[in-house]
């Protein structure tokens, strides 16, 4: 016979664990509706909604590696949701969700490489903030005002490696394989965070377009 006490707190359980996976697929669904810095230019405005948990900015960086060491690096920042082992991320302008040791993709990051390999387009979103946390429970909303801008660097066509810094780099790395790259993760900075290094054979230019946002992070 089971204590009801005991049964009390099992169906407490599993409530909270499917209102935390509710809350990391809306906030996961929020990121990929409306934050597309790729395709947005000027001001905009995101309503993060979630019944518990904290968002946070994190510090991250993509770099751009020859043979000869970093030809570009560039504080792409990110967004990171928790709640107990709901976890929901957007680092780069790819949006993960999952703990590292489960987790996937909801939009790829904006990395491709043409056919013949002889180019790589490498897109970096900057979150362009750091140190903001809304967290609360019974319902919060985080308010995000972002006004993106666009610059374009083009690198002479060289032996390149693309490494993106992320604490979920599995789904990244899989993505890189998919498209026909070679990956490796290490972290090259030595903080704790991984960081999955794209590169494809040959030698190739690369276009870097950094889309920086500029978000201010605000509670409801």
């Amino acid at each position: 016979m089971v204590a009801l006490g005991g049964l009390t707190a099992v169906v407490g359980s599993v409530v909270d664990g499917q209102t935390a996976a509710a809350d990391e697929a809306r906030v996961a669904g929020t990121f990929d509706d409306g934050l597309r810095p790729t395709e947005q230019t000027g001001p905009n405005r995101v309503q993060v909604r979630f019944g518990d948990g904290r968002l946070t900015t994190v510090e991250r960086e993509l770099r751009i590696l020859t043979p000869t060491g970093v030809r570009s690096e560039i504080e792409v920042g990110g967004l990171v949701y928790t709640s107990g082992s709901a976890r929901t991320a957007f680092v780069g302008g790819a949006v993960v969700r999952g703990q590292p040791e489960n987790s996937w993709l909801v939009r790829e990051p904006p990395v491709t490489v043409t056919r013949d390999n002889s180019t790589l387009v490498v897109g970096a979103a900057a979150v362009n903030e750091s140190g903001a946390t809304v967290s609360g429970s019974g319902g919060v909303t985080a308010h995000l005002r972002t006004n993106v801008t666009h610059t374009h660097t083009r690198f002479p066509t060289t032996n390149y490696r693309v490494a993106v810094e992320t604490a979920t780099p599995a789904p990244l790395a899989r993505h890189f394989r998919s498209i026909g790259g070679r990956t490796t993760v290490t972290d090259i900075d030595g903080d704790g965070v991984p960081s999955v290094v794209f590169s494809v054979d040959g030698q190739q230019a690369v276009h870097l377009v950094v889309h920086a946002m500029h978000v201010e992070v605000a509670g409801g």
